[in-house]
């Protein structure tokens, strides 16, 4: 798909180079000198992350048994003491996989297979290690092997979405000609590296050699990375992997890469988060905390999580109680002392569930099919919302068979000076997924609000997209100037509502801006505007910042997602047949992109006249007989 970005900019633009780093050696090199870490290490979720298919790493049971699902058939076996899995798809044809690698240890166990040399896919039939079964991850989709969502298809592929989280020093190496994997990592797993960075001008430190430390950015032990200086970066290491985010780079950023320049987060956007940011879909966490009083007061990932076993550091309440209590924590001084372990407070009985301060701060939702995950925006509940922003809340979760207005009566009773029942953020943008229209004034006013949290406000701006114009771009120009990079970020992509030479002068500081973000979504909105027009200021600036933005779509290639943006790119630069090469390209990746399919159709109708276009209609309806959209064209057609 090269050639695509060639079309579009890639002749006029240099390749941005990555500065030098050292060596991965491997997290066994450090156990000698680090035995303790080592051997906490080793056995967490991170040390088990993606494993070898050996014995001692499979815990399913492989000695003949089988799975049955949907009109496909899955049996596994061992062979010389080696793991098979042979799949019947529901067209009939069966295929014979050895088992290529192992992902997690609890509260479930998937396995990859090898479908072409090089190309991992996560199987969709897995282990339940507490109930020893095997179930399927989506049991209420029809998935045909033709489907993007079926375990063959893009969307599972381990090399594109989930292995540069599970390995240390992962390199995707994708090939848009062959659409194939060459990948490699430094370690399967996530290792020591994968946190501290590359250890070999460690070793080096640790001989008492002399390490370079300002051409590869290293500290005085030989690190890319140094924890304990700066909690958030700290922090933004975690998040690297824990967040719901778009890459930048076809693998790991080096260890102590800001955040931002590394990633996109993704805003609380619908399918993701409820409107008042609690979680839907599978988000890891970052986003959550981001919304957090607790991250407002400068807590941390480590004062709850343990980094080397990646458990917590107490169980049950206790966690909670190192802070609040009546004992409280000098580190965090505004906090309130009280008993929080109390039914005087939790109006529960003690020891049960409801007592838990967990099941009323961190609703826990549960993905591929049993594993529960917390809600980290440790909100205090408020049911008196849930009608209004159709969002959910703890206390109908566990009273299922109660209503939202049960429980605010039920809360407002126990607490009625409550300070917690006043506006909330959840309130406006609910109003924005609706009518951002109507709630143009309210959400211009968050984003403009600094109590705020950041992600609420970038949110914000991200609905007012949709109205964005001459006037709003105006109204938000003071935010492209935010502390934030995501509120820069988001408030960049509003000025695309401004008329070309305001935006060129509004954008221009942001294409040198500190955080890699940012100056590509400055490119992003400049890209419409003929380079000969721009002066020669903007154009010199303009350059590399769209050579990284380049860099980043190259990077994702192997996503449909990414072949729908270079075709909308090429349409804004009445580029007609680099679109047709690129929505070409989505459904060759995802047959079942509708919205890629008629993009085809109208294209072809436009460029090569009726005829083509319905041929291009037949061979979609082939595909997708049902689909409203494509039925609506052939009326036409």
């Amino acid at each position: 798909m090269v050639r695509v970005l060639t079309a579009l900019f890639f002749l006029c633009l240099p390749i941005v180079g990555l500065a030098q780093t050292p060596a991965y050696v491997g997290s066994s090199t450090c156990r000698d000198c680090h035995a303790d870490a080592y051997d906490s290490w080793a056995t967490s979720h991170h040390g088990l992350a993606w494993t070898e298919a050996s014995p001692d790493n499979i815990l399913a049971d492989f000695d003949g048994t089988s799975f049955a699902h949907d009109g496909t058939l899955s049996r596994f076996r061992l062979e010389d003491g080696k793991p098979f899995v042979e799949v019947t798809e529901k067209d009939g044809v069966t295929t014979d996989y050895p088992v290529h690698s192992v992902v997690g240890v609890e509260p479930l166990q998937q396995y990859l297979l090898e479908t072409q040399e090089g190309t991992l896919q996560s199987f969709d039939v897995v282990w339940d290690v507490d109930e020893a079964r095997w179930y399927h991850l989506y049991p209420d989709q029809d998935l045909p092997p033709d489907d993007g969502l079926h375990w063959t298809g893009p969307y599972k592929n381990w090399n594109a979405r989930c292995a540069e989280c599970h390995a240390t020093g992962f390199e995707k190496n994708y090939s848009s000609a062959t659409r194939s994997y060459a990948s490699t990592q430094a370690e399967i797993g996530v290792g020591c590296e994968a946190c501290h960075g590359p250890g070999e001008a460690h070793l080096q430190w640790a001989e008492g050699l002399e390490i370079a430390r300002a051409p590869a950015g290293l500290d005085a032990y030989g690190f890319t990375m140094t924890f304990g200086q700066d909690p958030q970066a700290d922090m933004e290491l975690c998040a690297s992997c824990h967040s719901r985010r778009e890459p930048f780079t076809q693998g790991n950023p080096v260890p102590g890469t800001p955040y931002d320049d590394s990633y996109s987060l993704a805003v609380l956007r619908p399918g993701l988060y409820h409107a008042d940011g609690q979680i839907s879909d599978e988000v890891y966490v970052w986003g959550s905390f981001l919304q957090s009083k607790m991250y407002s007061k400068g807590v941390s990932c480590g004062d709850c999580h343990d980094p080397h076993t990646a458990q917590r550091v107490a169980d049950g309440n206790t966690v909670c109680a190192q802070c609040h209590s009546p004992a409280g924590n000098p580190e965090f001084p505004s906090l309130r002392l009280a008993d929080y372990d109390s039914p005087e407070h939790h109006f529960h009985e003690l020891g049960t569930e409801g007592a838990q301060c967990a099941s009323c701060h961190m609703i826990e939702r549960v993905y591929m099919g049993i594993d529960g995950r917390r809600d980290h925006s440790f909100r205090v509940p408020r049911p008196d919302l849930s009608d209004e922003t159709g969002s959910p809340n703890a206390c109908t979760d566990c009273h299922a068979d109660q209503t939202a207005r049960w429980a605010a009566d039920a809360v407002a009773a126990w607490y009625p000076d409550s300070l917690h029942r006043g506006p909330h953020y959840g309130q406006v943008l609910a109003r924005g997924r609706t009518r951002p229209d109507l709630a143009r004034g309210d959400l211009m006013s968050l984003a403009a609000d600094e109590d705020s949290a950041d992600i609420v406000r970038a949110t914000a701006l991200f609905l007012l997209q949709a109205v964005t114009d001459p006037e709003l771009a105006a109204r938000t120009e003071a935010l492209l100037g935010d502390d934030a990079a995501m509120v820069r970020a988001e408030a960049v992509r509003l000025q695309r509502g401004a008329d070309p030479q305001d935006r060129v002068v509004r954008l221009f500081d942001l294409l040198s801006d500190n955080r890699r973000s940012v100056r590509m979504a400055a490119a992003r909105e400049l890209l419409d505007i003929p380079p000969q027009s721009l002066p020669p200021r903007v154009a010199q600036d303009l350059r590399p910042a769209m050579g990284e933005w380049q860099l980043s779509l190259a990077a994702r290639l192997d996503f449909p997602e990414t072949h729908l943006v270079l075709g909308g790119m090429a349409l804004a630069l009445r580029n007609a047949p680099a679109a047709m090469t690129a929505f070409r390209e989505v459904v060759e990746l995802d047959p079942q992109r509708s919205d890629a399919w008629v993009m085809l159709v109208r294209i072809s109708a436009a460029t090569e006249g009726r005829d083509a276009a319905r041929k291009v209609l037949f061979e979609a309806l082939r595909v997708l007989p049902a689909d409203p959209a494509l039925q609506d064209l052939a009326g036409q057609l």
